[in-house]
């Protein structure tokens, strides 16, 4: 796709404090399902899992890898804490790791690219563990964030919500090929109508008439590699999704970091909007905010789910 898009030493974030587990990341060699672009499969399961565990994907970032992915957040720590499981996606893309946004088959449901192998991963997993199909959540940095918009477009049947760190609409790289750079959509050319990028999203699953995942999204306003104006489109493109006013019912500065700006919108807080002032691409991933978005820290039963 593109050298610039995230390095892997660049989204390497401080650790929690250490939390005492035998858990480590383990590669899944059996067949799981459909996997036509063969997406590697990278699990953490914790030593303790809740009952009917909740399911985190995290793709990783242009030039990473899962094994990156897993040692540069937070996650795996807190799955520990939490009791849910982590699912890291390894790009079969070996020129520079990025992921497949742009084939139509990647942009449509259950008809191939890279978004139905890892839909296979989510599927396989719920049935191996036992795991609560209402409470499977993605979220990604970069080319990870391209990754988390296409899942929860094409597959909003499967998971419950997601958390976008720099990316772009969905289906605004969209081309003919696995491995498409979009010059334009990279560098804010690309501009819509709310309902015409949601009309994008809705050809991703034809026919699908059901609950639609609520989003979060962070941009930061010196982007150098995916221009701030994807920020703005991203927020056309969801609340129009979600049908929800293009006016935030609600504007907190200086949150969840000085200089940053959240936009809350609906009335239910289906969608969230950050926007970083002065800061570039390499944007700090903020896990106690997106793990609060998905209530992951819930265990009680009574926790936010699909539907």
């Amino acid at each position: 796709m593109h050298a610039k898009l995230g390095c892997g030493l660049a989204f390497i974030l401080a650790i929690a404090p250490l939390f005492v587990s035998s858990a480590s990341l383990e590669k899944v060699t059996s067949d799981f399902g459909p996997n036509p672009r063969n997406v590697g499969f990278y699990i953490y399961v914790p030593d303790e899992l809740a009952a009917n565990p909740p399911i985190l994907v995290n793709p990783h970032w242009c030039h990473g890898d899962a094994q990156a992915c897993y040692a540069g957040s937070q996650y795996a720590t807190l799955a520990s804490q939490y009791g849910f499981i982590v699912i890291y996606p390894d790009s079969p893309n070996t020129a520079d790791k990025c992921w497949d946004v742009s084939s139509s088959d990647t942009l449509t449901h259950d008809a191939g690219g890279d978004s139905l192998g890892v839909a296979s991963m989510v599927r396989w997993t719920l049935d191996q563990y036992n795991g609560d199909p209402a409470r499977v959540f993605v979220t990604g940095i970069s080319s990870g964030a391209m990754m988390t918009s296409v899942l929860i477009g094409a597959y909003p049947d499967i998971f419950a919500a997601g958390s976008a760190f720099a990316g772009v609409p969905f289906g605004c790289f969209a081309g003919a090929g696995f491995g498409v750079w979009s010059d334009a959509c990279a560098t804010g050319k690309i501009t819509k109508t709310g309902e015409q990028w949601a009309d994008i999203v809705k050809a991703g699953y034809s026919g699908y008439d059901g609950w639609r995942p609520k989003m979060q999204i962070f941009h930061g306003t010196n982007d150098e590699v995916l221009n701030y104006t994807n920020f703005e489109e991203e927020t056309k493109q969801w609340i129009s999704v979600l049908g929800v006013s293009e006016v935030p019912t609600d504007t907190l500065l200086d949150t969840p970091v000085d200089g940053w700006t959240k936009y809350i919108y609906g009335d239910n807080d289906w969608f969230e909007a950050y926007s970083a002032q002065g800061v570039t691409h390499n944007i700090q991933n903020q896990e106690s905010v997106v793990l609060k978005w998905f209530d992951l820290t819930c265990t009680n039963g009574d926790c936010f789910n699909h539907g």
